[in-house]
């Protein structure tokens, strides 16, 4: 699962690690407590195999065509590996229109004895940029301003490394796999959709506050003392 992350890496630095040409209207960063429906970085493929990726801001949020307005379903933030084939929301995206999603980490939730949720912070333990797998979809294209580009993050069951905090974890992709994730090399991407390798990641207890989506600040990810 993955309901709420934070990305630091500056845009030029995206569009450097990831050879990608950014738009003009990117999101802010740092931001240390994006929310869905937020717009998010993104990272998809050229529209031709001579073009370069591209990096843009989408909603977080994935939207069906069938959709009369972004509210008149579900909010679908999240895909499922195990169903993202045969789900008429994503199946058509995840043939042809896959894309990554840098993070510098996201946040998961416990419950004490008393049912107050406690906050976790989960990162590379490498210290790298994170990267989910994404979906994206335009949606609203007769619209006077041209379509509205929104994006899911693909999820998968927990590995080891998080297992004890939540049973879902975001698809967290490695350098080598990108280009097949983004369809660059004609090879299958099913097989990327897994838990990411036992020691890849780690988590801490992080300060409650963060349970408000008006939280601010890089004290959010600050171990809890």
């Amino acid at each position: 699962m993955c309901g709420r992350f934070a990305i630091t890496l500056p845009p030029d630095a995206m569009a450097q690690l990831f050879a990608a040409q950014p738009a003009n209207d990117l999101p802010d960063v740092p931001n240390y407590n994006i929310c869905p429906t937020n717009r998010i970085h993104v990272i998809r493929a050229g529209d031709t195999e001579a073009e370069t990726r591209h990096l843009e801001g989408m909603r977080w949020g994935f939207l069906p065509h069938w959709y009369k307005t972004p509210n008149d379903g579900p909010l679908l933030i999240n895909a499922r590996a195990e169903t993202v084939a045969e789900k008429p929301a994503f199946r058509s995206a995840a043939r042809s229109r896959r894309c990554l999603v840098p993070a510098t980490g996201f946040y998961e939730w416990t419950k004490d004895a008393e049912d107050n949720r406690l906050p976790w912070y989960v990162h590379r333990r490498d210290g790298a940029p994170m990267v989910f797998a994404g979906l994206w979809q335009d949606w609203g294209a007769e619209a006077e301003d041209g379509p509205l580009r929104s994006v899911a993050i693909v999820t998968c069951r927990a590995g080891g490394d998080l297992s004890a905090i939540h049973h879902r974890m975001p698809v967290v992709l490695d350098p080598a796999d990108w280009p097949r994730w983004l369809g660059e090399t004609g090879d299958k991407a099913a097989p990327l959709m897994a838990p990411a390798p036992d020691g890849t990641l780690d988590a801490y207890r992080v300060d409650p506050k963060v349970n408000s989506n008006r939280a601010k600040g890089p004290d959010l990810i600050e171990p809890l003392a």
